[in-house]
């Protein structure tokens, strides 16, 4: 448990109304459940960003970075140490000829409605991933056959312990599926430019509207979910493996194989991160035993 002095610490740096102790994970993750973190703290610009990174490191305080919380599961016995979310100075937008800037806390989806208006393409794939550009930029996202690797101009980056900032595009990044070096380094994503093409607004529009329907329809987008909870195995597809291995709608407690996509682990209701995980491994042995294929999760799965 982190001492009350790091609390008193963070709300001198940060301001005592942008630091909360025992923050509910549940009400910060997009699965809705989990366990409680000694210390939520929002970072309300790069500066103060800094400072806190800088403070943490100074201490040797875990601390992991938060963006929309899409694709994090926190155990129930929760966080020993100050989740960072990035904050409102990170919502902001702006376009530069053909290029789409973002701060890492503007979601995926708002970011692809900002290309359509101001007519350009290559963002359309992401209108409908659940998580913002930071993550994006993290987990190097994907759907529908785009990723943001392909789009990404180049990312800012502040090092875990705040002590300097960086510019890196994809090659740099190292963007491959579902990874980055990031995930390595610690880096921090701040910002995030698109490289993207003149279009026909209507036609960009119409593409993200078919995308949004085919995910409606065939993803179970009414419950709280992380997405896709497997990576794709090589050669396989995770949903299709689930499904024949007659795993589609198994339940543990709330937690649920979603009976629209296998590919999905839903909250259908009061599900515990256990519950949650219990499923998940229930799942990759009877697959791993069916079919000699291990499923690695692609959700983050921090906590104890």
């Amino acid at each position: 448990m982190i001492s009350e002095r790091i609390g008193d610490e963070l709300r001198e740096i940060a301001g005592a109304d942008r630091v909360i102790k025992d923050a509910p994970m549940s009400k910060y993750t997009s699965f809705r459940a989990g366990g409680k973190a000694d210390f939520l703290v929002d970072a309300s610009s790069g500066e103060k960003l800094q400072e806190i990174l800088r403070f943490l490191s100074r201490e040797d305080i875990p601390h992991m970075i938060l963006g929309n919380g899409s694709n994090v599961l926190v155990r129930d016995g929760g966080y020993r140490g100050v989740i960072v979310r990035m904050g409102e100075a990170f919502n902001y937008m702006r376009i530069e000829d053909s290029t789409l800037i973002c701060g890492s806390g503007v979601s995926l989806a708002m970011a692809a409605k900002a290309a359509a208006n101001a007519s350009l393409s290559g963002l359309e794939f992401a209108s409908g991933i659940p998580g913002s550009v930071g993550g994006g930029v993290f987990m190097n996202a994907g759907a529908y056959g785009g990723e943001i690797r392909n789009i990404l101009k180049n990312a800012v980056l502040i090092s875990g312990d705040g002590s300097a900032f960086a510019q890196a595009g994809p090659d740099e990044l190292e963007m491959g599926y579902r990874h980055t070096r990031l995930h390595e380094t610690g880096e921090i994503v701040t910002e995030a430019a698109f490289e993207l093409e003149p279009g026909d607004p209507k036609e960009i529009l119409a593409l993200m509207a078919d995308l949004t329907a085919r995910r409606n329809e065939k993803q179970p987008v009414t419950y709280p979910s992380a997405g896709s909870f497997f990576k794709r195995p090589e050669g396989y597809f995770a949903g299709k493996l689930i499904q024949d291995a007659g795993l589609k709608g198994l339940s543990v407690g709330g937690a649920q194989v979603s009976q629209l996509h296998s590919g999905f682990i839903i909250n259908t209701g009061g599900a515990s991160a256990t519950d949650i995980l219990q499923l998940m491994q229930i799942v990759q042995a009877r697959v791993l035993d069916q079919f000699g294929v291990a499923l690695e999760p692609e959700v983050r799965i921090i906590g104890e």
